[in-house]
């Protein structure tokens, strides 16, 4: 009996969440590259992961709040508001690739995504962030900074973050629209598997 009631404990504390336990919410903060543009909604990275989810049973919803064309600056002044009526417990952060595709103050990059994660952490949630890289357009030292920027603001926040979303995708013309810049509909399910390995210990913890 002993025996029985221990290994009923032991499953119990595998199960990574209870049975019936409410759903959270994750929250995918992004720019055209979770938007899905140039592609159907049903075909982009943040649907695939909606569905994985919901495959597996885990008790998550996921909010794609992306918009194409957004820059920190953008996600900035909507983030409360999102926060406010969607109340994620997890937010993922995939901005800044317009920000250094227009050249714009690395200084700028840096303290708006700084200023999410701390709005997003001050409600509870937890972030991950999603690193870019950029076109050598602006030189190697602005290429390098802007790319070291997120990786550095994973350290000095004390979060998770992917060091590049494209990796894979990106430069391979099989994955990329005609622009060379948005992935295709082929490259959604990579973007997905480069986002998931850091993702589901966040999900389950």
């Amino acid at each position: 009996m002993r025996l029985y009631r221990l290994l009923l404990l032991v499953f119990a504390a595998l199960l990574p969440w209870s049975a019936g336990a409410a759903p959270g919410t994750v929250l995918v903060l992004g720019d055209s590259l979770s938007a899905g543009f140039g592609i159907s909604p049903e075909q982009g990275w943040v649907r695939l992961l909606a569905e994985r989810i919901e495959a597996r049973g885990l008790p998550w919803r996921v909010v794609n709040a992306s918009i194409s064309g957004d820059t920190t600056r953008g996600g900035l002044a909507r983030l409360p508001e999102l926060l406010a009526r969607e109340k994620p417990a997890l937010v993922i952060l995939e901005l800044g690739g317009n920000d250094g595709l227009r050249g714009l103050p690395l200084a700028e990059l840096q303290g708006n995504l700084s200023r999410m994660i701390d709005a997003a952490k001050g409600t509870g949630a937890r972030v991950l962030l999603l690193g870019m890289r950029i076109p050598p357009n602006y030189g190697p030292r602005y290429t390098e900074r802007f790319h070291a920027t997120y990786a550095e603001l994973a350290e000095r926040h004390g979060i998770p973050c992917v060091e590049f979303f494209l990796d894979g995708v990106a430069g391979e013309p099989a994955l990329m629209q005609g622009d060379g810049i948005h992935p295709n509909a082929a490259a959604q399910q990579r973007l997905l598997e480069n986002v998931w390995p850091t993702l589901v210990p966040m999900l389950r913890g």
